[in-house]
Parts: C-alpha cells; structure tokens; sequence
C-alpha cells in the first residue's frame, strides 16, 4: 500500500493519477475527503490533519512507501512552524507503523541566505529524516507544466505585457523541469534500488533563467517582447505589482519571488543517475505545458490546494449558528429542479456571477491586493462544482446535483462567510433559495456587514432573478434543438 498526502495540489494530482492508472493501491490522507472521493475507482481516502498526530494514525495501516506532497507556501506567518509540526507528526507516525520509504519533493536552491520558503523545504527533510525512516527527497528547480505557479506566473506576464521591467531575480540561474519528468521521478523512487536516506537534485536539460524562460515562451507562441531591467524593483512591490498582472496573489507572489532569488541548478547529478529519467530541454517542456493549456479542465492546478494546504478547521455539516446574519433570497422557476439548477452549479469561473460581474472583479482585485486569494483562480471543473475545489475566492463546501450548493468564502472578511442555494420542488415549480451567511468576528465583522448591506441586497436580489431567468432561457434552447418526437 501506497500513502499519498498532498492529493489535492498540483504534484500530488498528477502523481495520483499516475499511480492509479498503474493499478497501485493507493491511500491518500486529506482533511476534506470529499474533495477526492468518486473521483477514481478503488481509491482509499482517509480523513486526517498532520497537525493532529492521533488523527492520522489509521492512515498508515499496512503502509510501504509514504508520499510527503504538502507545504503551506500560502498559509502567511508562522508557516514555518506549522510545516515542521506536520513533518515530525508525519515521520514518527511513519516509522512507528514500519513504514520503509518516505519520499518527498522539497525545491533546489543554492546559497547561505536561503528565503524563508526554501529554508523550510530544507528544515522539513531534516524532520523527516529525523525518525530515522530512510527519507528520498528530491529537490527540484523550477517546475514547467500547465497549472503549475510558476508557469502560470511566465504565461500571464508574457502574455499581457508588451514591454517587461524585470527585478534583478529574474537573471539567477535556474534548471527548470518538466512536471513529466518530476512525476516520473517520483514514481521510479517506490522501488529504486537506494538504500537508506538520500538528497537527490533534479532539473531539465537546460540551464538557463526565468529571464530565459520567458524568452522562449514568448518565441513558442510567437510574441515579440522586451524585457528592461531594474535593480531598484524592491521585493514587496514585484509581488504586489504581480497580483494586478498574473493569477498569483501578493502572498503566493512574494513567497516565489523570494524563492527563485536565489540560484536552483544540480550541482550533484549522480544521485539523479540512479533513475531511468532522461529529463527535457526547455523548449520541449513548455511547448508541452502550452499543449496542455488548451484543456478545459487541466489535469491539476496549483491553486487547487490554495487556502488547504496544511490546516483549517475541517468543512463542517452546516455553518454555525448563533449570532449568524442572513441575506435570503427566493425565487419560484418553472422548471424542473435539474432545469433550474443548471446555472448554479455553473456560477462563477468563466461563466461569471449573472448580475454586477464588474462588482465581483472590483472585489476581488482588492482582496489580491490586501493579500487575499482574489478571483483570479477560477475554478477546475466548468460543470461539476466538486466539494474541496476552489470557486474564484470561494471553496466548494458541499454539493448536491440539483439540490443543494454550499461555498465558503476564502476572501479576506472580518469574519466568516457562506453562500447557499437549494433547490426544492413546489407543485411543478422549483423554489430556489439563495442565503448569504455570515459570522461576524467582533464589532469590526457586524460594522462590516451593515456598511456594506444596501450592496448585498442589490447584488443577491439581482443575482438570483438573472440564475431563474438564466435557467428559463436555457431550458428553452435546450427544448428548442431536442428531436422532434423524442
């Protein structure tokens, strides 16, 4: 058996479906196990959060070989005590239930002044090890695929900006990688022949820059593009000044930029000779990763585990009561409830938010830039809104097909925040029911909600009238093209 954390991010996605298409029993070990449930046949997932020892215990019955796929890159200050918990909690569980390999993917850079993301992924391979499981980790440079941050960050800034001025970051040396190739590393590794512990270096054929990297995105998709430098371009303002142009919000931002400062190039290639890996040059990787671009829903995303990386509170059956504040809205549809819930269960990503679309963006944007996830993460599935996965600055709580939609609110509020629809059918009709929740956190969360009341009410009132209107019109169309005499 094979023991898989990190399931829901965008290594351990792809490594999953490896595994599975390769008939491995595998285990994954999550906080939300509807977030991978149904997904793959003969899956096994099991509930459990690394912070609490205890409840990860069953996860390891009958364990070979443990997969560590997690890190909290997003999760703000303090994360560095929070990976190295989960580490130590990981490694004692491991060996006290005779586990004989851990492998885990950690970055590579060189330099004494490490940022404090990659001083972390180096201090949790040290706490891995420290149980005295013999440890394999990889330690990999930039990672190229689509869906990955990095990539994501290159495509976004190359693509909408004509005239780049470049901080001094992006000329450090770096061996960027195919995830193709990461992913085939880390599959080889459940049986390589390495005995004991063993640091292994990876990257791509090529040595270049992230300055490079661009170059030759620009090239493949045919963009002509120039690139000033700027010394002077201070570290706060390039993750800042990221949030208005890529996907990544200023914390992601600044937690990359701080990172690829620094030089990520295999100094010690004969570790990596043990695997039957030949990896990729950079031109074949990304013209790969803009193959991969035109899928419509990508095989994973790096923010697929944004905002659940390492710890929260688990998704709950309901949202608390108490002193919850409401705004509920009711609309009657004459329709059936799978009529009338088709735009729900399509709200947000592409398709928007039906009413005050602009508004939305507004609020996003300043949520990036106060250090919140934004909008700009969209959502992996256009059809299937599925219960761990993120929605814009929302995360899919629960999910019904035709009955019920629960989003959480992962933007910055002083307090905490739901919105619901439910489907119920009424005497041929269905009633729609659309409820903002909200818990206040203090006098600033309660201020907040009364400020900002003839907004809500604008919004939700409107929002609901055009998803009933919306699924009137699509039932037409869909009534108008179906076969005659069906």
């Amino acid at each position: 058996m094979i023991l898989l954390t990190g399931a829901t991010g965008y290594v351990g996605g792809r490594l999953l479906d490896r595994l599975c298409a390769m008939g491995v029993p595998v285990r994954c070990l999550c906080r939300n196990p509807g977030a991978l449930r149904g997904q793959r046949p003969g899956l096994e997932v099991v509930r459990g959060d690394l912070t609490d020892e205890s409840s990860i215990a069953p996860a390891f019955h009958g364990v070979r070989v443990a997969f560590y796929l997690v890190h909290s890159m997003g999760e703000g200050s303090g994360f560095e005590e929070i990976e190295l918990a989960c580490a130590r909690n990981f490694a004692r569980r491991a060996r006290e239930s005779g586990v004989q390999r851990i492998i885990y993917l950690g970055g590579l850079a060189q330099g004494a002044d490490l940022s404090p993301h990659m001083k972390s992924r180096v201090e949790t391979g040290e706490a891995l090890r420290s149980a005295g499981v013999p440890v394999l980790e990889f330690r990999a440079s930039v990672i190229i695929g689509s869906g990955s941050a990095s990539f994501e960050m290159i495509r976004a800034l190359v693509e909408k900006l004509p005239v780049m001025i470049t901080p001094r970051w992006v000329a450090s040396e770096a061996q960027p990688v195919a995830i193709e190739d990461v992913i085939e590393y880390l599959t080889q590794a459940v049986d390589a022949p390495v005995d004991g512990s063993q640091v292994i270096e990876i990257g791509g054929r090529d040595v270049t820059s992230y300055l490079g990297i661009m170059r030759e995105f620009a090239r493949q998709r045919g963009l002509r593009r120039a690139f000033i430098q700027a010394p002077v371009l201070s570290l706060s303002l390039s993750s800042r000044w990221l949030t208005l142009i890529t996907p990544l919000y200023a914390r992601i931002g600044r937690r990359l930029i701080e990172s690829v400062r620094n030089p990520s190039v295999v100094r010690n290639p004969l570790p990596a000779n043990l695997f039957r890996v030949r990896p990729m040059g950079l031109s074949e990787a990304i013209c790969r990763a803009l193959n991969n671009e035109g899928r419509q829903k990508p095989i994973s995303r790096w923010s697929d585990a944004t905002g659940a990386s390492l710890s929260s509170e688990p998704f709950a059956a309901t949202p608390p009561t108490g002193s919850l504040l409401s705004n509920v809205q009711v609309a009657r549809v004459p329709l059936p409830p799978e009529d009338a819930f088709a735009p729900v269960r399509r709200i947000g990503g592409q398709q928007g938010w039906y009413f005050g679309n602009f508004l939305w963006r507004l609020r996003g944007l300043v949520d990036a830039m106060i250090g919140g996830v934004g909008m700009r993460r969209g959502r992996p599935d256009p059809e299937v809104p599925e219960p761990g996965t993120n929605l814009d600055f929302w995360r899919v709580e629960e999910y019904v097909p035709d009955v019920r939609l629960r989003l959480r609110a992962e933007m910055k509020v002083p307090g905490h925040a739901w919105l619901e629809f439910e489907a119920t059918p009424r005497n041929g009709e269905t009633e729609l029911r659309q409820a903002a929740l909200f818990l206040p956190a203090g006098w600033l969360g309660h201020a907040y909600w009364r400020l900002l009341w003839p907004v809500h009410e604008a919004m939700f009132r409107g929002m609901l009238r055009r998803i009933a209107a919306s699924a009137v019109r699509l039932a037409r169309q869909k009534d108008s093209i179906a076969p005659k005499g069906a």
